[in-house]
């Protein structure tokens, strides 16, 4: 079962640079993320999801590859090509994976215009290591919410919204 954990900042900057810290992590095999979201709320107040992959992007990729196949077959791989892309890009609009895009605008809209929130679902950690890799982040923003057990909570609360014990 994964963990869902949402962190707020008072700036943009500040949640993507912990996005990109938590996938430097991740690298070292310390942390495996399902998803890692930034939510933005700009100072028009308009909410923005910034996803770390692009599904329908990835979807044309992948239709492309397949169509180009299946049209090498029948001898016309362009037409594959075309038909392979629009499809994979339609399959991958429509397919949403990891948290929901409805929970994750209804928390941004509560953030301050110009604030941002970073929503990470976490499948498996090495928890100790990973607080060490965030140190950066001591005392920078919040946490709005974890499903984390009671302990882990209060140690990334710790380090987040600053404070002894992380």
């Amino acid at each position: 079962m994964s963990d869902l954990i949402v962190v707020s900042f008072p700036d943009e900057a500040t949640a993507f640079e912990l996005r990109a810290a938590l996938v430097k992590l991740q690298s070292e095999y310390l942390i495996e993320m399902e998803d890692a979201v930034v939510v933005t709320k700009g100072t028009d107040g308009k909410v923005k999801l910034h996803q770390a992959v692009n599904l329908t992007a990835v979807g044309a990729l992948g239709g492309t590859f397949w169509g180009t196949l299946v049209g090498l077959i029948f001898l016309n791989p362009l037409l594959g090509a075309a038909v392979g892309a629009s499809s994979g890009a339609i399959s991958g609009a429509l397919s949403d994976v990891g948290i929901e895009d409805k929970f994750m605008k209804e928390v941004g809209a509560s953030l301050d215009n110009g604030g941002a929130a970073v929503f990470v679902l976490v499948r498996k950690v090495t928890g100790d290591k990973v607080l060490a890799g965030l140190e950066s982040f001591r005392a920078k923003g919040k946490v709005i919410q974890t499903s984390l057990t009671g302990e882990q909570e209060d140690k990334l609360k710790a380090l987040i919204e600053g404070g002894a014990g992380a």
